[in-house]
C-alpha cells in the first residue's frame, strides 16, 4: 500500500513539475491571416513583381518593377533578438538600398511587404550576409 501511495505521489509531483504545453493560443487568428498572406504571395507571382536582390559591398540593393512603399524585415533564424526591420520606399529607377553594416554576417530570412497600385505583396527570400 505504501509503494502504491508513493507511486501516486511521485506522479503528482512529476505532473505539476513538467513545463506547460507549447500550445499556440493565437492559432485561430494565425489561421485566418494565413489566407491573406498566401494571396499576397501569389500576387507577386501573378504580377511578376518579384524584386531583384543583390548584395554589393556593404549594401543590399533591391530592384522592383514599379515604385513601392512598405517594409522589409531581416529575420535571424538562430536569434530572434537580432531581428531588424526597415522602411521600404523606392528612389530613382525603383531601387532601394539598405546598408548591411548593422547586420551580423550569416543566414538571414528577408520578409518584404509592400504595396503598389493598390495591391499588397508579400515576398520571402533567404540570403547570406557576408
Amino acid at each position: 500500500m505504501i509503494v502504491f501511495m508513493l507511486f501516486i505521489l511521485s506522479m503528482c509531483v512529476y505532473m505539476f513539475a513538467s513545463p506547460t504545453d507549447e500550445y499556440d493560443h493565437q492559432y485561430y487568428e494565425k489561421g485566418l491571416n494565413f489566407n491573406k498572406d498566401y494571396d499576397r504571395e501569389q500576387q507577386v507571382t501573378k504580377d511578376h513583381a518579384q524584386p531583384s536582390i543583390q548584395q554589393i559591398d556593404s549594401e543590399l540593393v533591391l530592384r522592383f518593377t514599379k515604385p513601392v512603399k512598405g517594409k522589409i524585415a531581416f529575420v535571424r533564424p538562430s536569434n530572434q533578438k537580432m531581428d531588424k526591420s526597415f522602411k521600404l520606399e523606392t528612389a530613382e529607377e525603383n531601387i532601394v538600398e539598405i546598408p548591411t553594416t548593422t547586420l551580423s554576417t550569416g543566414q538571414w530570412q528577408l520578409v518584404l511587404e509592400w504595396e503598389t497600385d493598390h495591391k499588397s505583396y508579400l515576398y520571402q527570400h533567404e540570403i547570406y550576409i557576408k
